[in-house]
């Protein structure tokens, strides 16, 4: 059986965000949003690079400032490991459900995330690497999660894929570079092209993001 969320009413999670995003917000030299155009009436599967403790904050960020502010989100989401929802039981409250790979629970899982995602203006953050990894590898390994979730929505939801940079150049604090990427629809979903077109965004980000000499045979 999945944990499901409970999410505290909208006004009080996004409250709470903007608060933390101010107090968080002091910790970074500066944050980048490199925007998309936002799909109205849609709900979003937002997709992002794994690499940090920090990676929960940074995406609310995102979606405070990149999404929220251009198309009003009705609901956040988080999908999470059920280890980690049975050690912090508070991530309920902050719209995480949980899955548990291989188990019997997995399927149910997915039709949960599907269901969320058939209602405009819910969002679910979605890491499909699966683990941590640098922000600096050049290849983004999806998980097979994606594919099994999104042909199950119903109704018109739109795909975002960011890659997420930070670096210190010149600062002592780290500035936060977002590359946003439309990855379209449900309606127009190919698994295959989405990794393909996410892996050439995500190198190009890189380049346009660290200042590095020429590598050879680029």
């Amino acid at each position: 059986m999945i944990i499901k969320a409970k999410p505290f009413p909208g006004f009080v999670i996004e409250w709470a965000a903007i608060i933390a995003t101010r107090m968080f917000r002091r910790r970074f030299n500066k944050m980048i949003i490199n925007e998309m155009p936002i799909k109205p009436g849609h709900s979003y599967i937002l997709m992002c690079n794994h690499f940090s403790f920090l990676d929960g904050f940074l995406a609310i960020y995102l979606c405070l400032n990149g999404i929220h502010k251009r198309q009003a989100l009705n609901g956040f989401f988080i999908m999470s490991l059920k280890k980690q929802m049975q050690k912090h039981k508070w991530l309920k409250y902050l719209g995480a459900f949980s899955i548990a790979p291989g188990s019997p629970s997995m399927e149910e899982s997915l039709n949960y995330a599907a269901e969320i995602l058939s209602k405009p203006g819910n969002l679910l953050l979605y890491y499909p690497q699966g683990n941590l990894e640098s922000a600096h590898i050049r290849y983004i390994e999806f998980k097979d999660g994606l594919s099994l979730i999104v042909p199950k929505i119903e109704g018109n939801c739109q795909l975002i894929w960011c890659s997420i940079i930070m670096e210190y150049f010149e600062s002592t604090k780290p500035s936060v570079y977002y590359n946003m990427l439309d990855c379209g629809t449900n309606n127009d979903f190919d698994f295959d092209v989405i990794k393909e077109k996410v892996n050439k965004h995500h190198l190009q980000a890189i380049k346009n993001n660290i200042r590095f000499t020429k590598e050879p045979g680029s």
